[in-house]
């Protein structure tokens, strides 16, 4: 008898020990618990880290991450405003504040993962539905283009920005107050969304090489229609500039030419009057001269028998 005593108090000693390890449980610093039994949830979850105890083989831990959880999409294309197909990336991080409603709701990561998916992409296609391109890419409403200094003033829209109402930023807030409110009775907090990478789709991206290549050229032309205007004001200086060299050439000439010609006849003056026998010997010899320039094989003159230039001609005897 004693000895079977023994052994059912070492068998309850065994069973105790059974039991309490099958009841105790602990709940680390970064998790949360929710007790289940039969499948549904048992009072209210428990937060606080440490020592736990539940119904053995009845009650069920579910243990529920408490830290920040991050959210990555998969880039989807998507239809702007105006038309334009882009691939939108977006990356969300968010954690679980009602363990209960979100185990009732959800039960699990993946479950919350698959939501996330559906209900922030949904509010991103219909933002950038309801925005333009330009509101989606640029973040500021003020900003400066960083413009060629070589290109200097250049005319019409050609290396300006389109005005913005919105940006990206507000985009962004507009996509995370929608979505935070549809996700908050599902036991989730929405704790930020921003896009990663929004690229062009292919159709968009060869368009835009080609208006960029457009605006290239513009620029080109514009270079060229200078350079050739700049080319006909050095030309029109260089002629106009050759031809107050050339006439004032000219003027140095004439002035040398007269002043020669005054100091040739002063000469000659002095030479030929000398006596009245060297001034009629002068003029008999500018007459000779007259006679050379004016007289050819085939010229003719009429001339008056009074006519200076016939004076010299009367005393010219014929050859015989």
């Amino acid at each position: 008898m004693k000895s079977a005593a023994v052994f059912f108090a070492i068998l309850a000693f065994i069973g105790g020990i059974v039991v309490l390890f099958a009841s105790a449980f602990v709940v680390p610093e970064t998790k949360q618990a929710i007790i289940t039994q039969f499948g549904k949830p048992v009072g209210e979850p428990i937060t606080d880290a440490g020592l736990h105890f539940r119904t053995p083989f009845v009650q069920k831990v579910n243990m529920i991450e408490k830290r920040i959880l991050e959210w990555d999409g998969m880039a989807t294309e998507m239809p702007t405003k105006d038309k334009t197909y882009i691939s939108v990336d977006t990356f969300g991080r968010w954690r679980i504040i009602d363990a209960k409603q979100y185990f009732l709701r959800l039960r699990d990561e993946r479950s919350a993962q698959s939501r996330l998916n559906d209900i922030l992409r949904s509010e991103t296609l219909n933002a950038i539905a309801k925005h333009e391109l330009i509101e989606v890419i640029r973040t500021t409403k003020e900003r400066e283009p960083a413009l060629d200094t070589a290109l200097g003033e250049t005319p019409g829209s050609l290396g300006t920005l389109n005005p913005i109402t919105l940006g990206r930023a507000a985009i962004e807030q507009e996509i995370f107050e929608n979505a935070a409110a549809k996700l908050t009775d599902i036991g989730i907090e929405l704790l930020d969304v921003r896009f990663k990478r929004i690229n062009y789709n292919e159709s968009v991206r060869a368009r835009i090489f080609d208006r960029m290549i457009s605006e290239r050229q513009q620029i080109a032309e514009r270079f060229r229609s200078e350079g050739a205007g700049e080319a006909a004001k050095i030309q029109g200086r260089r002629e106009r500039d050759l031809q107050e060299i050339e006439s004032e050439a000219y003027k140095k000439v004439l002035t040398i030419r007269g002043q020669a010609d005054a100091k040739a006849s002063e000469i000659y003056a002095s030479a030929f009057n000398q006596s009245q026998k060297s001034t009629e010997f002068y003029e008999f010899l500018k007459t000779l001269e007259t006679y050379e320039t004016m007289l050819g094989d085939d010229t003719t003159l009429i001339l008056s028998t009074n006519s200076d230039l016939f004076k010299f001609l009367k005393d010219v005897e014929p050859s015989q």
